[in-house]
């Protein structure tokens, strides 16, 4: 098939394909007029490919994991570390951003009672800026 019916069976662009051409899919066959022509397999590489990115696995570590299925080997020791860095990694992420919030909550709640007397740039990022110099010295 040709590489918009590969992009249309995967669900991606065909521009998506052919950057992938990069190291995460041999190179496919070429029909006589030099067309790239995708297989069965191809495709079920590119659902694969797509699902690692979506669960968030980075161009190289999808590589690596195609890599270790080359050589025989079997990746999940190698899967399940990286899955175990995203969910440590997505856990302070969450915290980053609840405390955000708390603290967006809080500057708005404050920010009609902030006076507005022309100095700086924003009275309330002003602000802001001052409670978060006063929680480090905290």
């Amino acid at each position: 098939m040709r590489i918009g019916e590969a992009a249309d069976a995967v669900g991606v662009n065909p521009k998506t394909i052919r950057y992938l051409d990069i190291g995460l899919l041999p190179d496919p066959e070429r029909t006589l007029a030099g067309y790239r022509d995708y297989t069965t397999v191809d495709v079920n590489r590119l659902v694969f490919v797509k699902t690692a990115r979506r669960l968030g696995f980075t161009l190289a570590e999808v590589g690596e994991i195609l890599a270790f299925r080359e050589q025989g080997e079997r990746p999940c020791t190698y899967v399940l570390g990286v899955l175990e860095r995203q969910v440590g990694d997505l856990d302070r992420r969450i915290t980053e951003v609840k405390d955000l919030r708390a603290e967006l909550v809080a500057l708005k709640a404050q920010a009609d009672r902030l006076p507005c007397d022309g100095t700086g740039y924003c009275t309330v990022i002003d602000h802001a800026t001052a409670m978060a110099a006063t929680a480090k010295e905290s």
